[in-house]
């Protein structure tokens, strides 16, 4: 997991291929972020193949943990196979989507 943490206030996790690893990539997110998360989190799956109900579960609770604090998570780079994980699973309309990080990105800046 790369996790790039740029002067604004966001940061963007570049997640892994494996799968084995994303979910213990998002599970160490969530724990970063603890209780008090101080920014905005865009997570790029352009490398993801595959996605689990375990990455799921960690995508969730850490939405749930940003929206405590009116913080935002913005998946990018989400390939259409995956979409339709989230589509089967009820999710697609739970999570905001960007196409690419730098429309991630403005779309972080827009809420400034």
């Amino acid at each position: 997991m790369s996790i790039q943490n740029p002067p604004e206030d966001f940061v963007v996790v570049d997640l892994p291929s494996r799968e084995l690893q994303i979910a213990e990539d998002l599970k160490a997110v969530n724990e970063t972020i603890g209780d008090n998360p101080d920014c905005d989190i865009i997570i790029d799956f352009s490398m993801v193949e595959v996605i689990t109900s375990s990455s799921l579960s960690n995508l969730l609770i850490l939405r749930n943990l940003l929206i405590e604090h009116r913080r935002r998570l913005i998946l990018c780079n989400v390939s259409v196979l995956t979409k339709c994980v989230f589509r089967v699973a009820g999710l697609d309309e739970v999570f905001e989507f960007a196409d690419d990080k730098p429309t991630a990105v403005a779309a972080v800046h827009s809420a400034d």
